[in-house]
């Protein structure tokens, strides 16, 4: 076990701060600036890809989530999709909060937002399900007092943190708070089910293991799809609208699953998980 330890610590190091001579990085771009191809959306209340009231879109090259078109928000808590399945990577995603809340939008909701990782697939999500069972980096803006960001919430999901089983549905991290309409970037390291780390404009901010399904605070879902501790090393990613006008100017994915077969063309010294089925002989 201390071996094991040891390894993924090095790992770790390696991923967060680089070494000499390591290869490039080859972050894949979810969002291509011009619209929302390769993205599905699923909206509480409505089919999947019924995007009421054009509430994700694209303005001035950014993914916006927007309300001008509401007079109630009605607890139409939506989230959008990429389209892909994702195990051992890293997801970076540039935000801002902007503007007023939607009419009528729930107190706690007011400049919240999240990035949902190992989550269900968008087309099991029940029409009238709030969230998708997931793990959820929070996103929250500053209100001049101590709020932090990338937190951990739980929506059908528990992980444990120090050994222990951790049920309850929001952990706080250790970030700074960051107000007005400033841009943040949060950054996710997910290793399948053995890690996963939130950052805050580069800094470590909270990390846990074991993410699995059990627990509540999802509602109108398939019952069936949530088999307690049953541990998540794979799933969707999603962006969240929950009432507040949120904007995204990047969202990236560095794979950290591929070939580890150093006599391979498109071998990568930064991979961690190996699929060496994707090995390829070429020249490099």
């Amino acid at each position: 076990m201390k071996l094991q330890l040891t390894l993924l610590l090095s790992i770790l190091s390696f991923i967060a701060f680089g070494q000499k001579n390591a290869d490039k990085q080859e972050w894949k771009q979810l969002f291509n600036g011009k619209n929302l191809d390769g993205w599905d959306i699923k909206i509480r209340g409505y089919e999947l890809n019924d995007n009421y009231l054009n509430t994700f879109r694209v303005e001035d090259g950014k993914m916006v989530v927007r309300y001008d078109k509401y007079d109630d928000f009605k607890q139409k808590y939506g989230h959008i999709f990429y389209k892909g399945d994702f195990s051992y990577y890293r997801i970076s995603v540039e935000y801002r909060f902007v503007g007023e809340q939607a009419p009528k939008g729930e107190g706690w909701a007011w400049r919240n937002s999240g990035i949902m990782v190992h989550g269900q697939p968008a087309a099991t999500m029940g029409k009238d399900q709030d969230f998708p069972a997931s793990i959820e980096v929070q996103l929250l803006g500053g209100n001049d007092k101590k709020r932090t960001t990338c937190n951990l919430c739980t929506p059908g999901t528990n992980v444990v943190m120090n050994g222990k089983l951790i049920t309850q549905h929001c952990v706080t991290s250790t970030s700074q708070t960051y107000n007005g309409d400033q841009w943040v970037k949060a950054e996710v390291l997910v290793l399948g089910d053995s890690l996963i780390q939130h950052f805050a404009n580069g800094e470590m901010v909270l990390e846990y293991n074991k993410p699995q399904l059990g627990g509540g605070n999802v509602s109108g879902n398939d019952p069936s799809l949530i088999v307690d501790g049953k541990l998540l090393d794979h799933g969707s990613i999603s962006l969240q609208s929950e009432s507040h006008p949120v904007e995204f100017r990047k969202v990236e994915v560095l794979d950290l699953k591929g070939c580890m077969d150093p006599k391979a063309a498109n071998y990568k010294s930064y991979y961690v998980k190996a699929d060496n089925s994707k090995c390829s002989y070429g020249k490099k």
